[in-house]
């Protein structure tokens, strides 16, 4: 007999999906005016290369260490920040 995992519930799983769609990189089609081709698609996102100053790389690097996430997903949020306050 095998061990089964209990199926996860209707409210869990929605609720987790909401919580995914809300990202704001989570945005599912092309950008208003077309497609966008630059990068190499990597899922729904594009990899780019980034040229940053050993410093600056040091202090982004210990942001993210204390916020707990990753130095790209600190970056992304930098840049979403900037955007929406211009």
């Amino acid at each position: 007999m095998a061990i089964q995992r209990k199926p996860k519930s209707a409210a869990a799983v929605g609720s987790a999906k909401s919580f995914i769609q809300g990202a704001p990189d989570a945005q599912v089609g092309a950008p208003a005016t077309g497609t966008y081709d630059k990068g190499i698609p990597k899922g729904r996102k594009r990899q780019i290369s980034l040229t940053i100053s050993p410093d600056l790389l040091r202090q982004v690097d210990e942001r993210a260490q204390k916020a707990g996430i990753g130095r790209a997903a600190f970056i992304s949020m930098a840049i979403y920040k900037a955007l929406e306050n211009d």
